[in-house]
């Protein structure tokens, strides 16, 4: 099944499970912003049933993409167990996985006060090609950031993934992809939430609220049917 097909039913999964929803009041995000929409993937990510579709919707969308990476690593901490769990997979689709072949990587949420540079932020450092993975894109600090740790390891990131990218310009002006690709790594989103938001038809009170949202902050606006 190509990853087109896919895509739908990726998308109706994000409805299903309540990944984004509404605030009658704004809430204040880290950014300062206040919105009247959220993406939260949390819920799924306690699963263990729905984290295993997430993954196979993940390794579906890598290989549309003709990657080919040695190891997942999933952002502190929100994408952590989704990191471990895809390379799980992913190894033992490699008939000739053998002991040595595949890291088991995670990072540290907070950094460790003392002991090697690696040993600070990671618990078992990716190796090979690695391909950084985080939930939920805002504006993608926490992106560069492990982005950041891993270059100061010598790691080669061959991609970024977003589950869901919130399609929101950043202070400075540029897109997520536009800031991830200043530090020479391709960022890709398996969704939008531009495209996501209108299928979940808000109150009208709300859409007019997410509608200026858009027109303020968005990479473009948003269009409800």
């Amino acid at each position: 099944m190509s990853w087109e097909t896919e895509k739908d039913f990726f998308y109706d999964f994000i409805i299903e499970n309540n990944v984004i929803g509404f605030f009658d009041e704004p809430l204040t995000l880290k950014s300062g912003r206040k919105s009247y929409w959220y993406v939260n993937w949390r819920t799924v990510a306690e699963d263990v049933f729905l984290l295993d579709r997430v993954s196979n919707f993940l390794l579906s969308f890598i290989k549309s993409l003709n990657l080919k990476p040695d190891c997942f690593y999933g952002v502190p901490e929100g994408a952590t167990k989704l990191g471990v769990i895809t390379q799980y997979k992913w190894a033992f689709e490699d008939k000739k996985i053998k002991p040595g072949k595949y890291v088991l990587s995670m990072g540290r949420g907070k950094p460790k006060d003392h002991g090697e540079l690696r040993d600070k932020y990671f618990l078992g450092i990716p190796k090979g090609k690695v391909i950084l993975i985080e939930d939920t894109t805002t504006t993608g600090g926490s992106m560069i950031k492990a982005i950041d740790e891993l270059e100061a390891n010598h790691v080669n990131i061959i991609a970024a993934i977003g589950l869901t990218n919130r399609n929101e310009i950043r202070d400075d002006g540029m897109t997520v992809e536009e800031a991830i690709q200043k530090k020479n790594v391709q960022y890709y989103a398996m969704s939008n939430a531009i495209d996501l938001i209108p299928r979940l038809h808000p109150n009208p009170e709300v859409s007019n609220h997410i509608k200026d949202y858009f027109k303020k902050y968005g990479t473009r606006e948003i269009e409800f049917l």
